[in-house]
């Protein structure tokens, strides 16, 4: 906690980390503890369990955690350890039980976590005291958040603003067209820092570019392409106000987000594509029936971030969300799940040659800038330098969110007396 301290004396706003915040073991444990075992975690989508007894299981080092179907139809999560001796329970990613039954002496439980059968230990053993440990899990809208804190911070706020913007986009009534594992050799703030700017995107996202305005920032747009983006909001403006949707962001840019003073880490809008993109594909046709309650296809992208570990970007016709979970220093494991209506069917309402190309493409040419970065700042020359206040200033609010949080973290250390 020492480093910390020192470390954070030396973070100057408005310019990049210090290397040794992607470099050292103990800030690395710091954050596990400060960020991603405290606040709330995407874990994956409602839509993936949807029958009792149906689960599947997200690893964040060292704990797994099982998101299961119970029987009454809700959604739990519970540590994936038994109470007799420790053993991972499911090995499998995803499956279908209603007896989770732990595979070194075959102690039984439900999907709900309550404890079934414990076959050689004395009659009158309490079993609703062995249960499994519970974990905290809130479901907005189709999305599955958990947090591992015993006590978790309020998730209303985010939900109330979920449940607002992403009801019409369906989740809770999709499917699961696609998903694809990256081991991305970064660190899960490098990946952070990369999304929350569009500097990089002339240069390497020839396919997204094409579709969003992103790129352009107020303070350098020319008359033309100010008049293509009203153009865009006003013609998005006037048909999501009849379809009962709102444009939320209407400027040139990205949306701000996140805001280190309130603590705001979650965020929704709804902006307007490029003239003739109806959907973030490669053309920019749809591809797939609309999704949720949309009766045009017209809709823009929706848009949903929540740190340390969610973003999505979603169209008429499908959606692609990213889970990020660390792996270490110098690695971040990534989930990239493309999803469409429950009643599409591949082969007969979309291909996946269609579907997967666009946010494959991106998200890869992410993963290697990433890389990159993380192969720069390992050098023993790096210093960090001044970002754009112009192009960055959502990694300039992003550093400063997670700053906070690391002080908070280092000031309740020294209260403690453990410093």
């Amino acid at each position: 906690m020492s480093d910390l301290v020192s470390l954070l004396g030396e973070y100057r706003q408005g310019y990049g980390l210090p290397r040794s915040f992607y470099l050292n073991e103990s800030i690395y444990h710091t954050e596990m503890d400060a960020i991603w075992r405290s606040g709330w975690l995407f874990a994956g989508h409602s839509v993936e369990a949807p029958n009792p007894g149906d689960y599947f299981v997200y690893d964040i080092e060292p704990d797994s955690i099982i998101i299961a179907r119970a029987k009454s139809g809700i959604l739990v999560a519970t540590h994936n350890v038994c109470r007799h001796r420790g053993s991972r329970i499911m090995s499998e990613p995803a499956g279908h039980a209603l007896r989770f039954v732990c595979p070194y002496h075959q102690w039984t439980y439900a999907p709900d976590g309550k404890l079934m059968t414990c076959r050689g230990m004395p009659d009158d053993l309490d079993k609703t005291v062995w249960s499994l440990k519970p974990v905290a899990l809130r479901e907005v809208e189709g999305l599955v958040f958990i947090c591992l804190a015993e006590d978790p911070p309020d998730f209303e706020p985010a939900f109330q603003l979920m449940r607002l913007m992403a009801r019409p986009q369906g989740f809770s009534r999709a499917r699961v067209a696609y998903a694809a594992e990256y081991q991305v050799p970064a660190n899960w703030k490098i990946v952070w820092e990369n999304n929350r700017e569009c500097y990089h995107c002339d240069a390497n996202h020839p396919q997204y570019i094409k579709a969003n305005f992103d790129r352009f920032d107020a303070g350098e747009l020319d008359e033309q392409i100010q008049k293509r983006i009203d153009a865009a909001t006003l013609r998005s403006q006037s048909r999501w106000a009849q379809a009962g949707l709102v444009i939320t962001h209407s400027q040139a840019g990205l949306f701000h987000f996140p805001d280190a003073r309130e603590n705001i880490w979650y965020s929704a809008n709804r902006t307007a594509l490029v003239d003739g993109y109806m959907s973030e594909t490669m053309d920019g046709h749809q591809i797939a029936p609309l999704m949720g309650s949309y009766s045009d296809p017209d809709v823009g992208t929706l848009r949903l971030r929540t740190l340390p570990n969610f973003w999505c970007h979603a169209s008429c016709d499908h959606a692609v969300t990213t889970r990020l979970t660390p792996a270490g220093l110098h690695q971040t494991n990534v989930r990239v799940t493309w999803l469409v209506d429950e009643k599409a069917r591949v082969g007969r309402d979309y291909s996946l040659d269609e579907l997967l190309p666009f946010w494959k493409l991106t998200s890869e040419q992410d993963w290697e800038i990433c890389g990159n970065v993380q192969r720069g700042i390992l050098s023993r020359v790096y210093t960090p330098g001044p970002l754009s206040p112009k192009k960055e200033y959502n990694v300039i609010s992003f550093l400063d969110w997670y700053i906070q949080l690391m002080k908070s973290s280092a000031e309740m250390a020294v209260s403690n007396g453990s410093v």
